[in-house]
């Protein structure tokens, strides 16, 4: 497939009114396969977490992983339908998959589905720590404590506990994989919360990599620019969402589809040197970091 070719350069005016967003009434879908892709059995025989894996970047990093060999455990909110549709894609090409949902801004919850996938699978290999929220606001004034505190339970906090929980059962050679964001590096205007979530993110990355190092344990990021997820018209108003994407260097969104392999490569034997460092996927944004 000459996938960019088919990718979307304009987004219908749309507007969801409660996050997490849904995928399944998205005009257009997001991209999250490539029909076209060719697997080499580099993730065989592996158990992937994967937060926010119901939909968006984290169905097309799930949908990626079951491809090369893995099986899967997806961790979600409450986006029942779009959970039950990433499960089913993962199932038709061969791989187990299981859907936990709950608010992994709350530490228990993460030790319970912890608890799931090793009584499902036996083992943890890989952890993508994926999942986020965000609440656009004009103003600092205007973000309230409550916000603040959502934001972080949800984007930073949630990795903590996700690590803290899945350490106990990965091995050497095991992998983690953070998303955090071109915001991180350049900010945003009207995403001040996010954004300095994002910021901890790459941090937590690299102290993290540098604290695993002696038990063999890498620990990597990805970084997406403007993605068309359920994330965007579920934070921003219809005309925001039709520009969405078109101040990139490429005149367009990126696709879930188009983060996948990078995803893929930093879980891989590919990436065996990398560690404490952040992909940037997003479009030809120049960032100095």
């Amino acid at each position: 497939m000459d996938a960019a070719k088919n990718f979307p350069k304009k987004i219908v005016p749309q507007k969801q009114n409660k996050q997490p967003g849904i995928e399944k009434i998205m005009n257009p879908r997001p991209v999250f396969e490539d029909p076209d892709y060719k697997a080499s059995n580099r993730l065989q025989g592996k158990v992937a977490i994967i937060t926010g894996g119901d939909s968006g970047i984290g169905r097309a990093v799930a949908t990626a992983y079951a491809l090369e060999g893995a099986d899967i455990a997806i961790m979600y909110l409450n986006e029942h339908e779009d959970a039950e549709e990433t499960k089913k894609v993962i199932e038709d090409k061969g791989k187990r998959c299981i859907i936990i949902d709950g608010d992994i801004g709350e530490e228990k919850n993460c030790y319970d589905a912890v608890k799931k996938v090793m009584d499902t699978f036996g083992k943890i290999d890989i952890l993508v720590n994926n999942a986020a929220e965000q609440h656009p606001q004009n103003s600092i004034e205007d973000i309230t404590k409550e916000q603040l505190e959502r934001t972080f339970k949800t984007n930073i906090f949630s990795m903590f506990y996700m690590v803290k929980a899945c350490l106990p059962h990965m091995k050497e050679g095991s992998i983690i994989i953070n998303t955090s964001s071109v915001t991180a590096y350049k900010g945003h205007e009207t995403l001040i919360d996010y954004s300095s979530t994002k910021g901890a993110i790459t941090t937590f990355t690299r102290s993290l990599a540098i604290s695993l190092s002696k038990r063999n344990i890498r620990v990597n990021a990805v970084a997406p620019g403007p993605i068309w997820t359920p994330l965007i018209p579920a934070s921003f108003n219809e005309e925001e969402v039709a520009k969405f994407g078109s101040n990139t260097n490429l005149g367009r969104p990126g696709q879930p589809v188009e983060l996948a392999p990078a995803y893929v490569f930093l879980a891989s034997d590919a990436s065996t040197f990398i560690t404490g460092e952040t992909i940037h996927v997003n479009g030809g944004e120049i960032i100095n970091s």
